[in-house]
């Protein structure tokens, strides 16, 4: 569970348009932290800065858009039908899975803490993209929410 309610749901968005930009999954594995976070996707190659730049604007205009953040509790069987429960602790135990949603834009089963809406998340910036082994490597941190 995520202390770090504005970089968990700047994760969710950066989740997001890395599957709408480049038709990836989410992210295997993440580290949040207060000050900088990180996110790691299988990816066939590196990014190129015009991409980078791409995934940065599109989380931004996520954030501006202000989506509400909210939750619904859904069965186990339905959440599995629509998601990939596999990052999800003791998935395997639950009867029902509580589905975080920012708006229209995101959707996914998550325990962590999040903003009520996208605006207070704050401007997202991407600071390094690297590339080895198959996988992208992508960190960021934020700016005060205005």
């Amino acid at each position: 569970m995520s202390n770090y309610p504005r970089m968990h749901s700047a994760e969710h968005l950066l989740n997001q348009a890395m599957v709408r930009l480049f038709n990836c999954s989410r992210c295997f594995s993440a580290h949040i932290n207060s000050k900088k976070s990180k996110c790691d996707y299988h990816f066939e190659r590196p990014l190129t800065a015009q991409e980078i730049q791409r995934v940065q604007d599109e989380v931004n205009q996520a954030i501006q858009a202000d989506y509400p953040a909210g939750f619904e509790i859904m069965s186990s069987q339905e959440a599995q039908k629509q998601f990939n429960i596999e990052r999800v602790p003791g998935q395997a135990k639950l009867s029902q899975f509580r589905i975080v949603r920012m708006g229209d834009y995101d959707a996914c089963p998550c325990i962590g803490d999040h903003v009520s809406s996208t605006g207070q998340i704050g401007a997202f910036k991407i600071t390094t993209a690297g590339f080895e082994a198959g996988v992208v490597r992508i960190r960021f941190k934020l700016g005060c929410p205005g």
